[in-house]
């Protein structure tokens, strides 16, 4: 177990709370859609493009990882990040799966709708 300062702590805490956003805002995309609320999911989708847009920016990598890094030789896949390491790793394969397949049913039920 490494030892981590209350600098890093704190970009991990940080990363979490933005992580957990966009992860809810991808499974808010399907349930708004289902519901109707399609500005609502809009919304949604649109906030998760500009964090994929940051990320293709980056190399596809969170600029917290970068600051997490000058804090700690740890380089697990959750070293910058308050999450199960499998899920850290596994982590833009999951939701981005989920984001496309939120954005077919949020332009199906769109469509339907109309």
């Amino acid at each position: 177990m490494h030892a981590e300062s209350g600098t890093l702590r704190s970009i991990k805490l940080a990363h979490t709370l933005v992580w957990a956003l966009f992860a809810g805002c991808v499974v808010a995309i399907p349930v708004l859609s289902w519901a109707g609320e399609f500005r609502y999911a809009t919304l949604c989708a649109a906030a998760v493009a500009s964090e994929v847009l940051v990320l293709a920016c980056n190399r596809w990598r969170c600029p917290l990882t970068d600051v997490a890094a000058r804090h700690t030789g740890d380089r697990r896949d959750n070293f910058d990040i308050y999450l199960p390491e499998w899920l850290a790793r596994h982590n833009k394969s999951i939701f981005g799966t989920l984001y496309v397949a939120g954005l077919v049913v949020l332009a199906w039920a769109w469509t339907v709708s109309a």
